[in-house]
């Protein structure tokens, strides 16, 4: 069954925006959990200008399912995680300007960079999993680097799939079979939806984890965060 971790960053942006601590984000997390999703998920970026190290701080006492945080392995980064231990930490190439991801690693190319941050990381009893786009060529050089699972980037699937679902796909399904002939664990996200999401799965059944955020907390606005994330548990369980 694909778990459902819901990435809580524009809970924190919205909070930003006004300064205080409403809404609160680990009273969020907490709410989500019991609502339903398998996971949290945040992606703390250097500037703080959503999740803040105060957040990770208490989301390490609060989440009670898995906890998945990404980001660019900075030196910062990593002595993050390494006091806060979560379940898993996904790797993105993303700098310090970025908006919001836009592509995966190149994982030939920064091999022997992720490789021993992947074995740092493992050491420790995290679950690394690598953000990739959706070529076989680039799932063997995760493997390579030691990583446990890949993180599909979905960004173009999403931009296709009212255009043409089937070649949307295509891509994902060759690099999530490389992906299990090699044995490595499928997580998929980036611009994930209720429109898009069930196809995902029926085609890709064998992924493990989604990582929806913006989307599902838009949803909340017009639905309310209980109905958004059965919402999206419902796409998830009817595959």
């Amino acid at each position: 069954m694909t778990k459902l971790s819901v990435n809580i960053n524009k809970i924190a942006t919205i909070r930003n925006a006004r300064g205080g601590n409403t809404p609160s984000v680990p009273e969020a997390a907490k709410a989500i959990e019991n609502f339903g999703a398998d996971g949290i998920t945040i992606h703390p970026r250097p500037d703080e200008r959503h999740i803040t190290r105060e957040d990770v701080q208490q989301l390490k006492n609060t989440v009670k399912t898995e906890f998945n945080i990404e980001g660019y392995p900075s030196e910062l980064f990593i002595n993050m995680v390494l006091n806060i231990l979560p379940d898993q930490v996904t790797l993105v190439p993303d700098g310090p300007d970025v908006i919001t991801s836009n592509a995966g690693w190149d994982c030939i190319k920064h091999q022997n960079f992720l490789t021993p941050i992947t074995q740092k990381l493992k050491k420790a009893g995290i679950r690394v999993s690598i953000f990739v786009d959706p070529d076989p060529v680039q799932v063997e050089a995760a493997l390579e680097c030691g990583t446990d699972r890949i993180e599909l980037y979905t960004e173009t699937y999403a931009s296709d799939y009212k255009t043409d679902k089937e070649k949307a796909i295509l891509p994902y399904t060759l690099a999530a079979e490389k992906a299990t002939e090699l044995g490595l664990g499928i997580n998929a996200g980036h611009d994930l939806n209720l429109d898009n999401l069930s196809y995902f799965i029926q085609r890709i059944p064998n992924t493990l984890e989604v990582s929806i955020g913006h989307a599902l907390i838009s949803d909340a606005l017009y639905y309310g965060l209980n109905n958004a994330v059965q919402m999206y548990k419902s796409k998830i369980n009817s595959i």
